[in-house]
């Protein structure tokens, strides 16, 4: 039952997953035969720390997970690497995950246009009923870290071959000003106050 699994805003106490996450992401790319950025355990637990990542849990059981992260001067946000462990599928817990990333990203940075590099026909489904639109890749950010990001793809030479003008993935962009579809809890909203008003005195 769904409801025995908890979508959460992850936090420290969540990196024992990083190793499961990897593997499962590594997985699902191989059995897909499609690229999935490649991303250090590092990375991951930096995410969780800064309250940019979703986790679902069933118990000690982990099921799921996708991350956020901002560029361009947080003019743009990217909701990535959405995973649901195999056991779980068929629940509809991607598109309960994709909702909450998509929450935190509308509510951290309110004005920042949302997009998605994706592959997956069922992603594209999620994105399109929020609100995202098919878009080409010159109305993505210029941001270079993000391009290095597809740097681990096993597609990468489609991007260099077309001068990162398409590649296997489809690119998909939402302008905001839609109504959030799930709500954060009061005390990840409090959390990630306290993130930023650290942040700004840094």
């Amino acid at each position: 039952m769904e409801e025995d699994i908890k979508v959460v805003v992850a936090d420290s106490s969540h990196e024992k997953y990083i190793d499961t996450i990897l593997t499962t992401i590594e997985e699902a790319a191989k059995v897909r035969g499609t690229g999935i950025a490649k991303r250090s355990p590092e990375y991951v637990a930096t995410k969780m720390r800064e309250a940019k990542a979703v986790i679902a849990l069933q118990g000690d059981r982990f099921a799921g997970f996708s991350y956020i992260e901002t560029w361009g001067n947080k003019h743009y946000v990217t909701t990535s690497g959405l995973i649901v462990h195999p056991d779980f599928r068929g629940r509809g817990l991607a598109k309960r995950i994709k909702d909450l990333t998509f929450t935190l990203a509308r509510t951290r940075w309110p004005h920042a246009k949302i997009f998605s590099l994706t592959s997956g026909a069922a992603v594209m489904s999620m994105n399109t009923k929020l609100g995202y639109q098919p878009v080409t890749f010159a109305d993505l950010t210029d941001d270079e870290a993000f391009w290095r990001g597809c740097e681990g793809c096993i597609n990468v030479d489609v991007l260099h071959r077309t001068n990162r003008k398409y590649c296997i993935c489809t690119a998909m962009l939402y302008d905001p000003e839609e109504h959030l579809p799930t709500k954060l809890p009061e005390e990840v909203v409090a959390r990630i106050k306290n993130l930023d008003k650290r942040d700004s005195k840094r």
